[in-house]
Parts: structure tokens; sequence; C-alpha cells
């Protein structure tokens, strides 16, 4: 059962390094839904401004902030799963040991 458990966790964390990859590359498709409506709120407010020929400098801002707020939740996630995993590997070693110190010989 415990090798069962690490597995997902590795599967666990290479989806979310793939995840923070992706957002790291610019793509939306790891954010969140709020994360979502925030950038899309950010280029429609862009894309206003810059057809009344205006800048579009503070919705730029605005993804920038929404795309680092996204990274940093997905590094904060991969962290909790790479911690969880080490935990799980302390705890199957205790077990081996215990189990081997127990024997005759």
């Amino acid at each position: 059962m415990r090798n069962a458990d690490i597995r997902r966790l590795d599967r666990e964390i290479q989806a979310a390094a793939k995840k923070l990859e992706a957002v790291r590359r610019g793509e939306w498709w790891p954010l969140n839904g709020s994360e979502r409506r925030a950038m899309a709120r950010a280029v429609a407010g862009g894309a206003y401004k810059v057809a009344r020929g205006r800048s579009a400098g503070r919705a730029e801002q605005r993804m920038d902030a929404t795309t680092s707020s996204a990274e940093m939740r997905l590094n904060a996630e991969l962290t909790a799963l790479h911690g969880e995993r080490q935990r799980l590997l302390t705890e199957v070693a205790r077990s081996k040991a215990k189990k081997k110190s127990s024997g005759w010989f």
C-alpha cells in the first residue's frame, strides 16, 4: 500500500510541475476559475483601453499579478507534495528498519 501512495504522489508531483511550467509559458489551462476570470477581465479591459487609443499598462500589470499569484499557488502545492512524499518515504524506511531489527538475524 505504501508504494502505491508514493507512486500516486509522484504522479501528482509531475502534474503540478507540468502546470507550473505551463503557467510560466503563459498558458491559461492550469489556472483555477477565479484566476481565469481575473485574466479575462484584464484582457477585456486592456482591449477596451487600446481600442480607445489609451495605454493598457494597468491591465498588463493585473495579468502579471494574476500569473505570479498562480505561480506562487502552484509552487506551494508542489512544495507540499514533496514534503508529503518525503514523510511517506521516511515512514516506510522506519517500518522496514523496525521489521529488520525484530528478526532473528
